[in-house]
């Protein structure tokens, strides 16, 4: 198992929903110092006001396009987190730009912390690399039956770790994450996910709507789960290999419906609308090779990550309006 304490970690897009629960978990490890290297488009600092209170944690802006912001921050670090990216929808509405974020801007990552000496990197891929689902549980030898750009870009970006461990030895470990939900996730704007709209119906006295029979099935995971998975990761001894990381759990768009109605307390009632684009509709991991190899294993369930989830949401709100 590699030893991390006293040494220098930096978290790349750790402002970020797991980011920034990955610097609180790195907060309560015996390391050195934690920079946290953040361009705040989609990060935001308000995510950092608790870990920013240990001093241990630096906040240094730079982006990934911008080689020379990677090298002069990576000066004497030790480990890397890249988690980094151009999300789904953005690929789909900025398509060369998260092509630049996410391929480029991961290739800068590599070849920075070659030259810095990094001894290690933990790359957040995603479970989007296997599209629709082939076979259920997904284990990691699932083909690649992905259709989306973002899914294209992890692939891309998985695909420069394996050729850089090849040529350089660059040490790595990445990590495809199931459908990441929890505290900081999005509560407004455009990219706000599945369980956040159907949050703000409810909030609103309207009935929650599922699209098609509401059988699409998914696995959530729990972000300080997720989180959690990059340290053992980081300290695990496994190189070169792509982890998923998820519950393994399958739940149906319609069971985390009624769930959520019951949650909170709500009398509504879904309705049922026509079916139109969606990039995945099954999708379920299997934990076994993550659980050997990393030992990694969730431990939040749903309906406790979900009653998490909702008290952040209500005091966020509430903040908001105040």
């Amino acid at each position: 198992m590699n030893n991390i304490k006293n040494s220098k970690i930096t978290v790349i897009g750790g402002g970020g929903l797991i980011g920034s629960h990955l610097v609180d978990l790195l907060a309560r490890e015996p390391v050195q110092e934690i920079i946290v290297f953040e361009n705040f488009i989609r990060g935001c600092r308000e995510n950092l006001q608790e870990s920013v209170q240990d001093s241990r944690v630096k906040i240094v802006e730079g982006d990934i396009q911008k080689t020379e912001d990677l090298r002069r921050v990576l000066v004497g670090q030790d480990y890397v987190f890249h988690l980094a990216a151009s999300w789904l929808l953005e690929c789909v509405e900025r398509p060369r730009e998260a092509v630049f974020n996410n391929i480029i801007g991961t290739y800068n990552v590599m070849e920075a912390c070659r030259d810095a000496g990094i001894k290690r990197v933990v790359y957040s891929s995603s479970a989007s690399v296997y599209g629709n689902a082939v076979e259920i549980p997904m284990t990691e030898d699932h083909p690649f039956n992905n259709r989306t750009l973002y899914g294209a870009t992890k692939i891309a970006g998985e695909q420069l770790f394996r050729a850089f461990y090849e040529m350089y030895k660059l040490n790595y470990v990445g990590l495809r994450y199931m459908n990441v939900y929890g505290p900081r996730q999005d509560y407004k704007g455009a990219y706000i996910a599945v369980i956040m709209k159907i949050l703000d119906r409810i909030d609103a006295g309207q009935p929650p709507v599922i699209y098609g029979d509401g059988l699409q099935s998914y696995d959530f995971i729990y972000v300080e789960d997720a989180a959690r998975a990059n340290i053992c990761a980081l300290k695990s001894e496994a190189v070169d290999e792509f982890f998923n990381v998820g519950m393994g759990t399958k739940t149906t768009i319609k069971e985390i419906t009624y769930l959520l109605l019951e949650l909170t307390g709500s009398k509504l009632e879904p309705k049922y609308e026509p079916q139109g684009q969606t990039f995945v509709t099954h999708r379920i991991g299997s934990t076994q090779k993550a659980r050997e190899k990393l030992g990694f294993k969730a431990e939040t369930n749903l309906r406790q990550g979900l009653k998490k989830l909702i008290e952040w949401r209500q005091t966020k709100l509430k903040s908001v309006s105040s």
